[in-house]
């Protein structure tokens, strides 16, 4: 909720609360929540009561947990304990036990609930956009590229991690370039080294203390992709002759902007939700592709 309450709508649309609340295939009717001053923001600013116990709060057709990761498991059981919800949406990583995101994959198959994950990147037209390029080899293979992340490998480079899986395939080994330093018990901020079915990519840790940084380099045989700002900008240079030594090739100085949706991402969540709840195609990620992308990050461990 607290993402974008202080922003102007029409320019940013960063949580569930505000995606749901604004758009037109859905009625937001609920929270729940242990924090009173919580529960009395979400009431003032989007008018539906907020609930001290899920016990008390009425069954709806989408869940969304956005819980501490560590009670992700602990919320999904007790909602599939009250009541049989249409989808469950849980936000990244499904959790830091892979024996506890295996418990929850297969709960939600058992009571025959969609399981989602919201790796959001996924929905970004932008991204989709670049899926399709790399599926018709415009974008041509192998690659080789650089992420960097900052805030845990678990937390942050798991959205980056599953984007990659999204685009170049699923990862086939990691190689640990250097432990890094560990968050907690749960995460560490590792640079690694990720072959992935279409190339390899480096990751590596910044400093979240000093600044946030996320971004994405991938070379490619047919030119460069460049995925800065965490995704509000991205653009792909091809390639042409070098004027100055013939028979050398060089990057366009031209870049081509690719659009993206990352200032409403939210919003293009709740749109592929839509597709999902209407059994249509969608490019959300599934709780088995976020097992998946644990099971990949764990091998760091």
């Amino acid at each position: 909720m607290g993402y974008d309450l202080a922003l102007d709508p029409r320019q940013a649309i960063y949580s569930h609360a505000r995606a749901l609340s604004l758009h037109p295939a859905f009625k937001l009717i609920g929270a729940v929540d242990p924090s009173a001053t919580q529960r009395a923001l979400f009431e003032h600013h989007y008018k539906q009561p907020a609930y001290a116990e899920l016990a008390k709060a009425p069954a709806a057709d989408v869940v969304i947990i956005a819980s501490p990761t560590t009670a992700h498991c602990h919320v999904l059981t007790a909602v599939l304990a009250q009541f049989r919800p249409k989808v469950i949406v849980c936000e990244k990583p499904l959790a830091y036990s892979l024996a506890e995101a295996r418990y929850m994959v297969d709960a939600c198959e058992v009571a025959g609930v969609t399981l989602l994950v919201n790796y959001m990147r996924r929905a970004d037209p932008g991204v989709i956009a670049i899926k399709k390029r790399f599926e018709l080899s415009t974008i041509a293979s192998p690659i080789k590229g650089c992420v960097w992340y900052s805030k845990g490998f678990l937390h942050n480079g798991s959205h980056f991690f599953n984007l990659l899986e999204f685009w170049l395939g699923a990862c086939v080994r990691i190689n640990v370039l250097d432990a890094g330093r560990v968050l907690h018990a749960q995460d560490a901020e590792p640079d690694v080294q990720v072959e992935f079915e279409r190339g390899k990519v480096v990751f590596l840790a910044a400093w979240e203390e000093a600044f946030s940084y996320y971004t994405i380099e991938l070379l490619s045989p047919s030119g460069r992709l460049s995925y800065e700002h965490g995704g509000e900008l991205i653009t792909w240079q091809t390639i042409q002759t070098n004027p100055t030594f013939p028979g050398a090739r060089k990057l366009h100085s031209d870049k081509e902007l690719i659009a993206n949706g990352m200032s409403h991402y939210q919003w293009h969540v709740a749109d592929q939700l839509v597709n999902v709840l209407n059994d249509q195609p969608h490019d959300l990620c599934t709780g088995l592709q976020a097992l998946t992308t644990l099971a990949a990050m764990q091998q760091i461990s």
